[in-house]
């Protein structure tokens, strides 16, 4: 019988990278900024057996703020910073459309979990999906996963008790998460 791949799911800004702030989205590779322990993350869940998927809402393609090449072009150098420090991601996948598109890719909406995890014999309630986002938080766990919201910079602690869909751990970086998934899993 074969083994079912452990699987983390990521969202990229605020959890891999510095977000830019709200309404502003990185636009080319030079704005690009990893997080601090970011990459050593990244690095402990592929020395674990960890795959890793990204998933990120990316709608500036749509509202002409940069292109999909420019897209490309900070996904593979990203990619190439991770993969030089012994770290792998298996895939990114992105929304590009905008928010009133109401397309199933877009999260809140799971169409990119799916996608992605097409073909793979993948327990998602074994699965975690890790974000600083209400808007994560609640696409994990419409997908079966458990969730990690990063305090980060996007989200206001204070209100989170209010959230309909509450995540699951809240941490404070992506290293912390990291070493609380290993421990657990």
């Amino acid at each position: 019988m074969r083994k079912r791949p452990k699987v983390v799911f990521l969202d990229r800004d605020g959890v891999i990278n510095k977000d830019p702030g709200k309404g502003d989205y990185i636009k080319s590779w030079k704005e690009f900024q990893f997080l601090p322990g970011a990459i050593d993350a990244i690095k402990l869940l592929t020395q674990n057996g960890y795959e890793i998927i990204v998933i990120s809402n990316q709608a500036g393609v749509s509202k002409g703020l940069f292109s999909k090449k420019d897209l490309d072009d900070i996904t593979k150098n990203m990619l190439k910073e991770i993969e030089s420090a012994g770290g792998r991601i298996m895939s990114v996948n992105y929304c590009i459309h905008l928010p009133e598109e109401n397309c199933n890719c877009r999260k809140p909406n799971i169409g990119l979990i799916e996608k992605s995890t097409k073909g793979l014999d993948i327990d998602f309630k074994d699965t975690y999906f890790i974000g600083d986002s209400k808007l994560d938080v609640i696409a994990g766990k419409r997908a079966g996963c458990k969730t990690i919201l990063l305090l980060t910079g996007k989200e206001n602690p204070d209100e989170i008790k209010d959230w309909e869909y509450k995540p699951d751990f809240i941490k404070n970086d992506l290293m912390e998460a990291v070493r609380w998934v290993l421990k657990e899993g």
